[in-house]
């Protein structure tokens, strides 16, 4: 009797609210931090940037908050802001890396042994794969993209990193 006059009474009042605004978070995981949120999905050529607010410029243009996959130019010279594959914004680069080990280590004739028979391998495991119905095995390349203010300078910084290259852009908000 006690709880259903407690339901009646909170659901009558305007700034009682019986459950949160927003959705909590659970098991641990804060919300954003999951894998998917951090680096990108399964299909995607490109890394997620998660934009938590909504970032002005001074024109009176906005970025809404939201998940972005975010590219690099073939000239390397910009980074694009892509909302379902539609470019939003286009961000200068201001430093670009390429780590040299990596090149050194591909041009090694043991490792390039081990990577034909890693392909020839792949290749043999994707028949059996298709002959199930299920999608090939593709090798795996480490993606990245974060987002950062720096108050300092009042700039934002993005970070991006798809396989070996490494790319920082930055932009005034």
């Amino acid at each position: 009797m006690f709880e259903g006059m407690y339901v009646e009474k909170v659901l009558t009042q305007k700034y009682i609210r019986p459950y949160p605004q927003q959705p909590q978070e659970t098991a641990g995981y804060s919300i954003g931090s999951q894998a998917i949120y951090r680096y990108s999905l399964k299909d995607s050529q490109y890394p997620t940037l998660t934009i938590p607010d909504p970032i002005y410029n001074g024109d009176g243009g906005m970025i809404k908050p939201g998940h972005y996959e975010i590219a690099l130019s073939d000239s390397m010279e910009f980074l694009i802001l892509l909302e379902s594959k539609n470019p939003v914004a286009i961000i200068p680069v201001i430093k670009i890396e390429e780590d040299a080990t990596e090149k050194a280590r591909l041009n090694n004739k043991t490792v390039k042994k081990e990577l034909k028979k890693e392909k020839k391998l792949r290749e043999d495991t994707n028949k059996k794969r298709a002959k199930v119905g299920m999608p090939p095995d593709e090798p795996k390349i480490y993606m990245e993209a974060t987002l950062e203010y720096v108050p300092k300078g009042e700039y934002y910084l993005i970070k991006y990193q798809k396989g070996t290259i490494k790319a920082w852009g930055a932009f005034k908000g």
